[in-house]
């Protein structure tokens, strides 16, 4: 007889990434059952929460969990998941804080005997090596972290090709941008990234506050609903 999928937002992913959330965590938070729930309905997301709920790996999950458990791609096709932070302090912090999670699969894929995922995570700021960025389009992650600043460059130069297969765009802080130039900036890259993409990336925006959301909603998704 089959079994129900486990309660609260876990039944939408593999085996996999419910073993390593199920031994980390007691439950998921309010706000990632929400955010997983509207992530199903393939819409446009806005996730306000307080500091400390989960909102960060609740927009992450759903991406590894596609990552890891998704058929191998040429490798200059393997970028599908980018991380939007104001601040490179934030994108330092996210990079460490997905280091948990990927370790937490691969060992939770050892112990339920399944294929190891090989997920990479990479970052481009302004203080990214050069020697880095000319590997960036030939080797380039599974997980970009960056800056609005450093996205714009990257989709004006020769190595937006490696963009070109993003299926996910998470924006952190949307709050710090919305109403300022460097927004409005960030804007028009969403925009033109997804002039490379044969169908636009999904975007999800994390804040723990934000006023008023009717209009934060409508600067992340543009024209589509959010």
């Amino acid at each position: 007889m089959a079994t129900a999928p486990p309660p609260g937002g876990l039944g939408r992913f593999s085996p996999l990434t419910r073993g390593w959330f199920e031994g980390a965590f007691a439950a998921p938070t309010q706000a990632q059952v929400g955010a997983w729930d509207a992530l199903a309905s393939e819409q446009d997301l806005l996730v306000v929460a307080p500091t400390g709920s989960g909102k960060t790996l609740a927009a992450f999950l759903s991406a590894i969990d596609r990552l890891a458990t998704a058929p191998p791609v040429p490798e200059r096709q393997r970028l599908r998941v980018l991380y939007v932070s104001p601040l490179k302090a934030l994108a330092a912090d996210i990079e460490r804080n997905l280091r948990t999670p990927l370790a937490g699969l691969r060992a939770a894929a050892a112990r339920l005997d399944l294929p190891l995922p090989e997920i990479t995570t990479g970052m481009r700021t302004g203080d990214t090596p050069a020697e880095a960025r000319r590997r960036f389009p030939a080797h380039p992650p599974d997980i970009l972290i960056t800056t609005p600043e450093s996205l714009f460059l990257l989709l004006t130069s020769r190595a937006r090709e490696a963009l070109a297969h993003v299926d996910t765009v998470i924006v952190d802080e949307v709050h710090s941008v919305v109403a300022t130039k460097r927004g409005a900036h960030l804007a028009l890259s969403l925009e033109r990234l997804d002039e490379l993409l044969e169908r636009p990336a999904r975007r999800i925006g994390l804040s723990a506050t934000v006023r008023p959301l009717d209009e934060v909603a409508r600067f992340l998704g543009g024209a589509r609903p959010v």
